[in-house]
């Protein structure tokens, strides 16, 4: 056992202990999650809590958690799709394609105790491509190097299709389209800015979308046909229609009003085209329900 402590932070003000701790760790299995509370085990400050208790900006949670082998094993990994070449997934929101500042066991390490267990950790499988940590669904990975070097120029390329899902505010109008802008990062803030016309360092972005089903709260089957960092979040919101569940981007009095705690986004369709590179995936399409 092991003593972990998070810094709550203005993002998850208002969330309970319990909805909390299952996002930031999202490989501890529900039975151990439960078991911590029951011990209390979890403290906000010096006080042990509930798992309903409410977080508050500036607070530190404290839990004592199983060790690595018992927190992190192969078996919450959700393979999709596998052959000697790569490995599919389906990660779940919350947790990070690779290791960062957030709390948890990212994927890449669950992919690389999934080969271990199944007798192939000579080349750890390596992500071709990023979701962000709060995105859930499908994500590909390597498991030699020359299909990391064909899938890596497959991405570049634009060579496959990716759809993804989400829910946004409002109705869209037209129902569906298909969007030019420009991304700029601002480093500092963490965050992108969405121009109309392009400025130095700002690249361009085509996102396409079209509606599954119209209302106050919209779902959308998204092309993102670039791949540039939270552009279908910024691209999204730039048009009036930020994603549920979205405080960067987003609409935080709306997400507290139809309680979208999670994000609402989800990759939830790959068609591959390798030119025949890997023949076997030419041609597949690999399609996963939202969990929303």
């Amino acid at each position: 056992m092991g003593l972990m402590t998070f810094d709550i932070t203005a993002v998850s003000d208002g969330v309970r202990a319990g909805d909390y701790l299952r996002a930031a760790l999202p490989d501890l299995p529900e039975s151990t999650l439960r078991a911590l509370f029951a011990s209390r085990d979890v403290k906000a400050g010096n006080v042990r809590i509930r798992k309903d208790y409410v977080l508050r900006e500036g607070e530190t949670l404290r839990v004592y958690l199983p060790d690595r082998k018992e927190a992190g094993s192969s078996a919450s990994l959700r393979v999709v799709y596998e052959d000697d070449d790569v490995l599919l997934v389906n990660k779940p929101a919350g947790i990070s394609v690779e290791a960062d500042s957030t709390p948890g066991i990212p994927l890449t390490e669950l992919c690389r105790l999934h080969a271990e267990e199944n007798g192939s950790a000579a080349f750890p499988p390596q992500p071709c491509h990023r979701l962000d940590n709060r995105t859930s669904g499908l994500c590909l990975f390597a498991k030699n190097e020359k299909a990391l070097e064909i899938l890596l120029d497959v991405f570049r390329s634009r060579t496959l299709e990716k759809y993804y899902t989400c829910l946004v505010r409002g109705v869209m109008k037209p129902p569906s389209a298909e969007c030019t802008a420009f991304l700029l990062k601002d480093a500092e803030r963490a965050k992108v800015r969405i121009l109309d016309h392009p400025l130095p360092g700002a690249r361009k972005i085509v996102t396409g979308y079209e509606t599954l089903e119209s209302g106050p709260v919209s779902r959308l089957k998204v092309h993102l046909v670039t791949g540039r960092t939270h552009q279908i979040r910024a691209h999204l919101a730039s048009l009036g229609h930020p994603l549920l569940g979205d405080d960067l981007y987003g609409d935080r009095e709306f997400n507290r009003r139809t309680k979208a705690r999670s994000l609402k986004l989800c990759a939830t369709s790959l068609k591959m085209d390798t030119s025949g590179r890997l023949p076997q995936l030419d041609g597949l399409v690999f399609t996963i329900d939202p969990p929303f």
